[in-house]
């Protein structure tokens, strides 16, 4: 198989990898024989996924430029020099935006944008010294459709694209490649609370594809699902008059308007309590 001869023996780091598009992508690359190093901040929980795929998982708190650099270390000690990084580590909170603290826009920065901006500076001096790796940052098509009641987090998926683009343009005359992969809802706890919304729905097996295929491919840009990549370059050239007539029929408020927050409570637990705690790399 192609894929299998490309990814076989490959070293892949995936940051947000305990569960979820992280696992997904995990176990894909896994069975393409690539080995697997597992980083979350959660490090029970990396541990017990990097077991279900023979690889390594460990503690990575994506917002700290240095544990960011200590998991790669490890991961090389334990698996050799990386040749592939998936940036996935993300949260996504929602509510209106003047109701949402500073506590969980900051932490949507630090871990949807700075911990993007930290793995590509851990991995890229290694991959520029070979001139040969490959990063791929997890985005959204909230990175190119604004979504009401989630700003913060479309602000930051927006620089994800744009740092993706001009990154892939920075590295062209190199061997590095560097992509973005864009799903629209995944079927994981992030997006639990919002079963009324009228978005189409993907899984994380289909994310976990994607990914795979943008490196395969060396492609720039994936949309998740790939029918919806018309509809991308559409929206931008779209008078705004049609946009928010459609955006009104696809009803798109639905996070202000009808989120079932007792379904979003375990997750959103979890994100307070990340946003509660700063950085540290201690564990």
């Amino acid at each position: 198989m192609k894929t299998q001869q490309q990814f076989a023996g490959r070293v892949v780091v995936i940051s947000g990898g305990g569960r979820g598009i992280g696992l997904a992508t995990a176990k894909a690359f896994a069975r393409a024989g690539a080995k697997v190093a597992i980083g979350d901040i959660d490090e029970a929980l990396a541990k017990m996924a990097a077991n279900q795929v023979n690889g390594f998982g460990g503690y990575l708190d994506v917002r700290s430029q240095q544990s960011f650099i200590d998991f790669i270390t490890a991961t090389e000690a334990a698996l050799g020099v990386v040749d592939i990084l998936i940036n996935n580590a993300g949260i996504m909170p929602m509510g209106a935006f003047i109701d949402e603290s500073a506590a969980i826009s900051d932490a949507q920065i630090d871990i949807n944008l700075r911990g993007v901006i930290h793995g590509m500076k851990a991995v890229l001096p290694k991959m520029q010294a070979r001139q040969r790796g490959h990063i791929v940052n997890v985005a959204s098509l909230a990175g190119k459709f604004p979504i009401p009641g989630a700003s913060v987090y479309c602000a930051t998926k927006f620089a994800v694209v744009g740092l993706t683009s001009s990154m892939r343009e920075e590295l062209r005359n190199t061997l590095i490649g560097v992509s973005v992969v864009m799903p629209s809802k995944v079927t994981t706890e992030l997006s639990s609370g919002t079963g009324k919304a009228s978005i189409p729905t993907v899984s994380p097996e289909d994310v976990a594809h994607a990914i795979m295929t943008a490196v395969h491919d060396n492609l720039a840009e994936v949309a998740v699902p790939q029918y919806l990549a018309p509809v991308v370059t559409a929206y931008g050239v779209t008078p705004h008059w049609l946009v928010r007539r459609f955006r009104r029929f696809m009803k798109d408020d639905i996070v202000l308007t009808s989120l079932d927050r007792s379904a979003r409570k375990g997750y959103e637990d979890r994100v307070n309590q990340l946003a509660d705690h700063p950085a540290t790399i201690e564990h």
